[in-house]
């Protein structure tokens, strides 16, 4: 078979699995929980092309994604972290060694990413316009610090929208795999957008032009993931 009809067959029969369920095992305070396990993707490898190619797709989500999931499953393997979820765990993260914290963050914050990204296009849902509006003054001006929040970050990391204990939309970067569920991190909230930003989710495609990457990354934006994560947390 050749390669491409490889990768899309592959990525075509992780469609069967819903969405909603590729984050069950992430989950805080969820009555379900039943320990961790690897998400599917909902879409292709070739889906989100021009923006995201098939091989960085490829790459990333099978090879690096997976990487910091077992590696994490090893760091925890005879501890109760096995069966705690991954918010609860970023609550502590402090009190754990840097292979929970490192692989436990690549794992979890990949899983957003992939989700908070779709091949079909969508309006951003009015409530969640609105409440960016009300706190960025434009939803362009929320798109502007969004991206110079994923440019600036010195080497590699994570551009973040989320929502902190009051209800206040907040936009910041983590280095390496921290994310705000941590409680090292410096702006702390519920993840709502996630981008990520290591060379290794671009640089097959825009070698050194993170900011094209960045730009093209509105393309694929799932909104209705993103109002979902906001209304579950503001509720």
């Amino acid at each position: 078979m050749e390669r491409r009809k490889f990768i899309y067959a592959v990525g075509t029969a992780a469609l069967a699995a819903p969405l909603a369920s590729s984050l069950v095992a992430c989950a805080s305070e969820s009555e379900n929980f039943e320990g961790h396990t690897f998400p599917e993707l909902a879409y292709a490898y070739d889906a989100l092309e021009p923006y995201i190619d098939a091989e960085t797709m490829e790459l990333h989500y099978s090879k690096h994604h997976k990487g910091y999931f077992t590696k994490f499953m090893s760091a925890a393997e005879g501890t109760d972290l096995l069966n705690t979820p991954m918010e609860k765990i970023f609550a502590g993260i402090s009190k754990q060694p840097e292979g929970i914290r490192n692989n436990g963050g690549g794992y979890y914050n990949h899983a957003l990413f992939w989700e908070n990204m779709t091949p079909q296009q969508s309006e951003i849902p009015a409530d969640l316009k609105t409440a960016i509006e009300n706190k960025f003054g434009t939803f362009e001006d929320f798109k502007g610090e969004f991206s110079t929040a994923a440019k600036t970050r010195f080497g590699s990391g994570w551009a973040w929208l989320l929502v902190d204990e009051n209800g206040t939309l907040k936009v910041s970067s983590t280095p390496n795999q921290d994310n705000p569920l941590m409680d090292i991190a410096e702006v702390k909230g519920t993840p709502l957008l996630a981008l990520d930003v290591w060379e290794h989710a671009y640089y097959l495609n825009y070698q050194n032009k993170r900011g094209d990457y960045i730009n093209n990354f509105w393309k694929v934006v799932n909104w209705e993931v993103v109002n979902n994560r906001f209304k579950k947390a503001t509720v």
